[in-house]
């Protein structure tokens, strides 16, 4: 059988991601970790993210023999792999915004990419517009709030939809067809996002294809057998660590609801 993974990011979004891999890998043992301390990411220092996220990370990888770890939060993944794959000798791996996917299917040769402002003005993602949507107009739109938006929602608070609308207002304007949710906390949002933007404006995520990139790499771990894992129907252990001494009640509720049977802090629980 496989080891844990650790899914990191910031703050709640990466559970979309945590979705997506208990659907192909329902048995899977999980430590989800996330730096709300700093949230959120779009708006920090280079250099500040990096360290950070570098060292949470490892100290935590190595704390449970991790077997994989899943950098669950684009503004990180455009900063931060390599580093990590530096220090780390298991897989690493970050989440791109669908802007391949997203060029390919945009019918208007029109696509918006709406990510946190960190995200928007890395080269990485100029990089990524450029050698997969030459073709195509490319709109960016960049949004802290919306981070915050989707950890109340998910904290079972009362959505702003006001607020939604007008962080959405010039996606609405524009004459885009798909819009790349390039923030996995976004999803979250994305029912009520589609109310708004109409049925004209696809959304596209990352969530789906990073899920079966973990299951394809755990199936290539040498010390693991796929037909173990398949044929293991025993629930593996949940965590979920955070860096702050506090999280709401709701989002407690919520993390629980997705099955982490342990919710600790980092700085004040044994880890071991």
């Amino acid at each position: 059988m496989s080891g844990p993974i650790v899914i990191f990011d910031s703050g709640i979004g990466g559970l979309s991601i945590f979705d997506e891999i208990r659907k192909v890998l329902p048995t899977q043992e999980c430590c989800y970790l996330f730096d709300n301390a700093r949230l959120p990411y779009g708006e920090l220092e280079e250099s500040v993210l990096i360290q950070g996220c570098v060292e949470l990370i490892c100290e935590q990888a190595l704390r449970i023999g991790a077997e994989l770890v899943v950098v669950a939060c684009n503004s990180a993944s455009t900063l931060v792999l390599p580093a990590l794959r530096a220090q780390l000798s298991i897989p690493v791996v970050g989440v791109v915004p669908a802007i391949k996917p997203a060029a390919k299917l945009s019918q208007a040769r029109h696509i918006g990419l709406l990510a946190t402002p960190g995200t928007i003005k890395r080269s990485y993602t100029r990089e990524l517009i450029e050698q997969f949507a030459g073709g195509c107009k490319v709109d960016l739109f960049g949004s802290s709030e919306l981070v915050m938006l989707a950890e109340a929602k998910l904290a079972g608070e009362k959505l702003d939809f006001k607020l939604l609308e007008a962080q959405l207002k010039p996606i609405k304007e524009s004459s885009l067809d798909t819009l790349v949710l390039g923030c996995t906390h976004f999803p979250i949002l994305a029912p009520e996002m589609q109310q708004i933007l109409g049925d004209g404006v696809t959304l596209l995520d990352s969530g789906a294809a990073i899920a079966q990139r973990v299951a394809y790499l755990l199936n290539e771990l040498p010390q693991v057998r796929g037909d173990e894992r398949a044929g293991n129907n025993r629930q593996k252990t949940l965590t979920a660590i955070y860096t702050t001494e506090e999280i709401s009640a709701g989002l407690t509720t919520r993390l629980a609801e997705k099955g982490f049977t342990t919710i600790v802090s980092r700085s004040s629980a044994n880890l071991g």
